[in-house]
């Protein structure tokens, strides 16, 4: 619960906010988001690195230079002051909260433990859903990379997406809802 305009308690959970690090400060900036209680979340995907004698494979973050974390909207100091941030995602003085369904449906792709990449952001594509497998009720858009079938599902705000590789047979396109007119009696 927060206490929203007007000085009314709200009984939803607390709003997600994109916030603004400093370059590689991601997970620093979310250890310490941990250690002041509250919520973050940090999505990273595997990637593998050439070095000069071998390959190994490294943690990267799915969004960077960004960490997303709950927090009510009024009280920004703990966030501000969390070492490595460098400002809250917003329009001016106005802070821009992330969609609760947007922010589900990237914790539910990085939770189903697919292969996981950053994409490109995407408008337009035929969006479908997932009727089997991990990701089993899920919305995103349809793409075809190298021969392979992916879901992406995209955060507005930031302009950012993630993909996930999938099965042919787990999706159904989405049909546009057709409103009904009115009768008359």
């Amino acid at each position: 619960m927060y206490q929203g305009e007007g000085g009314m308690v709200s009984p939803a959970p607390l709003p997600w906010f994109a916030v603004r690090v400093r370059s590689n400060h991601e997970h620093t900036v979310s250890l310490h988001f941990k250690d002041r209680g509250l919520e973050d979340f940090l999505p990273s995907y595997k990637s593998e690195s050439q070095w000069s004698d071998r390959k190994k494979i490294i943690e990267k973050a799915l969004f960077p230079g960004y960490v997303f974390c709950r927090f009510n909207p009024n009280n920004r100091l703990p966030v501000l002051s969390v070492p490595g941030v460098v400002g809250i995602v917003g329009f001016g003085a106005l802070l821009a909260p992330i969609e609760e369904a947007e922010m589900e449906r990237v914790r539910a792709i990085v939770r189903s433990g697919l292969a996981v990449l950053p994409w490109p952001y995407l408008k337009e594509g035929d969006t479908v859903v997932i009727e089997k497998g991990p990701l089993e009720g899920l919305e995103g858009i349809l793409q075809r990379v190298k021969g392979k079938l992916r879901i992406v599902v995209s955060l507005t705000l930031l302009q950012r997406s993630v993909s996930a590789e999938i099965d042919r047979a787990w999706v159904r396109p989405v049909t546009p809802r057709i409103l009904k007119s009115p009768t008359r009696a």
